[in-house]
């Protein structure tokens, strides 16, 4: 993604505190319940950060309704914008050993 198109990602209301709660993964109702966000905004937020590359479908668990649910998990550790020599962006990916860590947890929570 081009630096400015991801600034404008990050800017969007919302965007920054949906990749702060999905260190975890989280379904887009937990995220509006949590970050009080009404639905269908979490629901254009998620799909803003998919295509940004940002934040990814993490698993689809049975609900306690046994209906599948997406559950989203943020794809980086940190974002950092530099302005002094012109606009430098540095995405910093969510590391594999954490990934294989929380399915490791989440397979273990499971049973």
């Amino acid at each position: 993604m081009v630096g400015d198109d991801l600034i404008t990602v990050l800017g969007n209301k919302y965007n920054t505190d949906i990749l702060t709660a999905t260190g975890d993964a989280m379904s887009a109702q937990d995220l509006s319940d949590e970050l009080d966000v009404p639905i269908a905004t979490c629901y254009r937020r998620i799909n803003e950060l998919e295509e940004a590359d940002l934040l990814e479908l993490h698993d689809r668990p049975l609900s306690d309704e046994h209906r599948r649910v997406k559950v989203y998990r943020r794809k980086v550790d940190g974002v950092e914008v530099d302005f002094r020599d012109g606009l430098t962006i540095e995405v910093e990916e969510r590391s594999a050993v954490k990934n294989r860590l929380d399915d490791v947890w989440r397979d273990l929570s499971e049973r």
